[in-house]
């Protein structure tokens, strides 16, 4: 699934390319109805026609589309989704499933693999979300909003991180890589964090989602950006599915276990329970 710098990737593409832009028209491709939420494809269509794109914002791993009306398009890519900005007379894609079509010719173009994002036109962008943590890149994310969202909880540091309540758009990838990177066991009880720990966490946690945006993010199966373009932070990743692999930093053998339901990537020997910080000393890409 896209997380957080996937999806800001595509944010950050799409605000220039769509700002200004009227939609002509709009279409769901049969089969791929349950796409919207609460309204037909004509109905959207009718809605939508004539309207022009302002900005595009980003929470957790949604998009907000905006409209100059002040209504909001929300998408949601989950598992295999990705919008493409394709010009006039570009050929059809396997998999598409909704297009805009915009003035002078261009499309946006939904499209998913497995057929589970959606899309949802709300006046504001909070009635199409779920309850979302703190954003992790903004200002207002510190240690102390950070360890407010862990506090308390027993469950495993991986598993917490992961829960989009505590703190919105970390996934599986980078969880592991913010996990590595300060240090910690993925087992650990999240609320028994010492202050070094927490501070190693939250570092950690602003490094690697960085690193991935940088890097527009991770391409290890569906995810592209706008253009169709692979990311490349599949390349750099520490531990995240390097199941038996040295580790970089210590050369001890990288393990998979599971932990709430995720697979769970992790050095045994730089991630012992209480390990303390340690600096990581390579960094270097992976092809």
């Amino acid at each position: 699934m896209p997380e957080l710098p996937e999806v800001e990737t595509v944010r950050r593409q799409l605000q220039p390319l769509i700002a200004g832009r009227r939609v002509t028209g709009f279409n769901v491709l049969p089969g791929a109805e349950r796409l919207l939420r609460g309204r037909s494809s004509s109905e959207l269509d009718s809605l939508l026609r004539c309207s022009r794109f302002t900005t595009v914002e980003r929470r957790g791993k949604y998009l907000g589309l905006n409209l100059e009306d002040g209504q909001v398009l929300v998408v949601h890519l989950r598992m295999t989704g990705s919008l493409r900005f394709r010009p006039r007379g570009y050929e059809d894609e396997s998999f598409t499933r909704a297009v805009f079509n915009l003035d002078h010719g261009d499309q946006l173009r939904f499209v998913d693999v497995r057929k589970f994002g959606t899309i949802d036109l709300v006046d504001r962008m909070e009635e199409a979300l779920p309850e979302l943590g703190p954003e992790p890149l903004s200002d207002d994310f510190t240690i102390e909003a950070m360890w407010h969202a862990l506090r308390g909880r027993q469950q495993p540091i991986k598993a917490a991180l992961l829960d989009q309540r505590n703190i919105a758009g970390i996934g599986n990838i980078y969880a592991d890589e913010a996990l590595f990177l300060s240090r910690l066991n993925p087992e650990a009880p999240a609320g028994s964090l010492r202050p070094a720990e927490r501070r190693a966490l939250h570092a950690a946690i602003r490094q690697t989602l960085q690193d991935g945006v940088s890097h527009g993010g991770a391409s290890f199966r569906d995810y592209t950006d706008v253009d169709g373009a692979e990311g490349e932070q599949q390349y750099f990743v520490r531990v995240f599915r390097r199941t038996d692999e040295p580790c970089d930093d210590c050369e001890a053998t990288i393990r998979r276990i599971v932990v709430g339901g995720r697979a769970t990537h992790f050095c045994p020997k730089c991630q012992p329970v209480r390990q303390r910080t340690r600096k990581v000393t390579s960094n270097r890409p992976r092809r």
